[in-house]
């Protein structure tokens, strides 16, 4: 896209603001939003030979897959693993040139902190659920009283009237607090910043419902999806950071041709009438002008052919309202998002070099001592990160914020004595060769009950509007394989649109 002055009929304003529309669009499809899935969506879109430019509110795009340079090596500030689900990231990153660098973490597996303890998760589990109650590593977490009680899963009678979503209750009712407070809440929490209790045991475990129903118990269902899912490691990562990623998506957009524009507000979205249609020729249609305010120039008017907003939640739900899509929900159904801050700490200590909590440690909701949620030993999950480290250097992530809870950003003398609580070993403030806090706000758990009704709903009401969708990690599931995977298939379903096929139902 030209950066020249909007003097001329490609989105020019008059003297009342509005946008004067007689001529071609300036590009087919404007993505707004410079996220992953912004990213992947107009990527697809330049593949498949449309004209593409992308706005981004922040300096730098990539949204939660973000970056920051600390102690000299430039390391991930946002996701630093991908779920290896259905293989969609890791044929994302052969796509853009990167499918020799996904590796696998260390297998020796994350622990879990409750007050009074820590020990290694059980192996045998899904999402916390143990498939074997009365193995020695559920012992060591919940005791001989927790796995008896959970072992009662197996000779109560499955009893279901209705059809269940909550798996708080699910957990709770068949194996009994204690598992569900030191073992399904830390993961729940961990990968879908949730409560179980909230939580919709159809989105975050499929077929776990109905394979009690075939096993006739939790555990038994739990030990059937186990055998049925792929051996090797759930997640994966790339060597040099997710953020590694990110940048190959910009290259590849520009080889492409499209076009992106960061540290650019929308001001407004305004669906042009049948009186304002592009000058298309023969596909001659309404299309979208959209108000821009980059930080250094002066707001401009774009027209495009299609819209695409990948914006976050919040600003996406605005600006859908201000597009005027009818039939969305209303903005009180929604819930709050959630806030994360995730504080990195560079170290310098040879008594990590043993890595006494494996790959991190999941912290039950609760435990007293420690005010972070979650600890992972970066040096010790990457081997390609401890390989570009000096000897004895150590990178820790820890992160805070639950849902449902104001998050209260940790002071460095906080973060340093839960690293210590959580590692077992008493680390020095002095021994802190650099650190950083970044905070990440607008963040909505998927997963939770009601939130797929509401998605739907709103999906329904977007697809009716021609020229319109929408991308994101709150519209695609948690995890960047569901991200990706929506993203490209939205992309090319508007591609289909701007050659005149129908829309498929959503």
């Amino acid at each position: 896209m030209s950066d020249r002055a909007d003097t001329d009929a490609t989105g020019a304003a008059d003297a009342n603001g509005a946008a004067d529309v007689s001529g071609a669009a300036d590009v087919d499809v404007l993505v707004i939003g410079g996220g992953a899935a912004g990213l992947v969506a107009a990527l697809q879109l330049a593949k498949l030979g449309h004209s593409v430019h992308v706005v981004e509110a922040r300096e730098r795009p990539g949204g939660f897959v973000g970056a920051h340079e600390l102690a000299g090596i430039r390391l991930d500030s946002g996701a630093e693993s991908f779920a290896t689900r259905k293989g969609t990231v890791a044929a994302l990153a052969a796509e853009v040139g990167l499918g020799d660098d996904v590796v696998a973490p260390n297998r020796a597996g994350a622990w879990v902190r409750w007050t009074g303890g820590t020990a290694p998760l059980p192996a045998a589990g899904i999402l916390g659920i143990p498939g074997v109650p009365l193995a020695d590593d559920v012992r060591r977490v919940i005791g001989w009283g927790g796995s008896l009680r959970a072992y009662l899963d197996r000779l109560m009678p499955l009893l279901r009237v209705r059809p269940e979503h909550d798996l708080g209750d699910i957990v709770r009712r068949r194996m009994g607090r204690r598992v569900l407070d030191r073992l399904v809440t830390p993961v729940v929490a961990g990968v879908h910043s949730a409560d179980p209790s909230d939580v919709d045991v159809r989105t975050v475990a499929p077929g776990l419902t109905q394979a009690m129903t075939t096993q006739g118990s939790l555990s038994g269902a739990v030990m059937a999806l186990r055998e049925q899912a792929p051996a090797g490691s759930q997640v994966q990562g790339i060597v040099g950071g997710m953020h590694r990623l990110v940048t190959a998506l910009e290259e590849q957009l520009a080889f492409y041709g499209g076009t992106l524009e960061t540290d650019t507000r929308v001001v407004s979205v305004q669906r042009l009438d049948q009186g304002q249609r592009l000058d298309q020729g023969a596909d001659a249609r309404p299309g979208w002008s959209v108000e821009l305010a980059p930080a250094t120039a002066e707001p401009r008017h774009v027209t495009a052919r299609a819209l695409v907003v990948a914006a976050g939640f919040r600003p996406a739900l605005a600006l859908l309202a201000d597009a005027g899509v009818p039939g969305l929900p209303p903005a009180e159904a929604w819930p709050e998002p959630a806030s994360v801050a995730i504080a990195t700490l560079v170290i310098d200590d040879a008594r990590l070099d043993d890595h006494p909590r494996g790959t991190g440690v999941l912290v039950a909701p609760g435990t007293t001592g420690v005010t972070a949620k979650a600890l992972t030993h970066a040096t010790a999950k990457w081997a390609w990160l401890a390989a570009r480290l000096p000897a004895h250097r150590h990178v820790l992530r820890l992160s805070y914020g639950r849902g449902g809870e104001t998050l209260v950003e940790p002071e460095l003398d906080t973060v340093v004595a839960d690293a210590s609580t959580l590692l077992g070993v008493p680390l020095s403030r002095a021994a802190v060769v650099d650190s950083d806090l970044v905070r990440w706000d607008d963040s909505l758990a998927f997963a939770t009950v009601g939130h797929k009704a509401r998605v739907a709903q709103l999906s329904e009401a977007v697809a009716a509007v021609p020229g319109l969708d929408v991308v994101g990690a709150w519209v695609s599931g948690t995890g960047l394989a569901a991200t990706v995977e929506q993203a490209k298939a939205t992309a090319s379903g508007i591609a289909a649109e701007l050659r005149g096929d129908p829309r498929l139902p959503g």
